[in-house]
């Protein structure tokens, strides 16, 4: 008897990818604080982790050809990056406001650290199970 890992696990292991993903949007932003006319982006997260637990809940397609498109495709990409709109306008253009990035982080690194802690919680909820314990 095989143990599925995506019906064990559920949403929460892509939710960790989808934070970590945003957390390097984020850290980009904050690297880019004195860049002209750079545009501070964000990730909707709740918007890309219901595309994906719609797309999870549809069928499963499988890849019979090295020349197939792979299904399972990054997190974050381009069409999922929205860009930021500042509370207040900068003169060189540059709309990374850094109380918002740092606080932004903050939340996402805590959010990030829960989701982990679930997971870890759900792995030795199956180790227990395999043990017999």
């Amino acid at each position: 008897m095989s143990i599925s890992f995506e019906s064990a696990l559920g949403i929460h292991e892509s939710a960790l990818r989808v934070r970590g993903q945003r957390a390097g949007v984020l850290a980009n932003n904050l690297a880019n604080i004195d860049t002209p006319n750079y545009k501070a982006r964000d990730l909707d997260f709740k918007g890309i982790l219901n595309r994906k637990t719609a797309e999870s809940n549809s069928f499963n397609l499988q890849a019979t050809n090295e020349r197939h498109i792979a299904m399972g495709t990054a997190f974050g990409e381009d069409a999922d990056l929205l860009y930021r709109t500042p509370q207040q306008a900068s003169i060189d253009g540059n709309t990374v406001e850094d109380q918002i990035e740092h606080a932004e982080y903050m939340k996402n690194a805590l959010a990030f650290q829960a989701s982990f802690q679930f997971l870890n919680s759900k792995f030795q909820g199956l180790k227990s199970a395999i043990r017999g314990d």
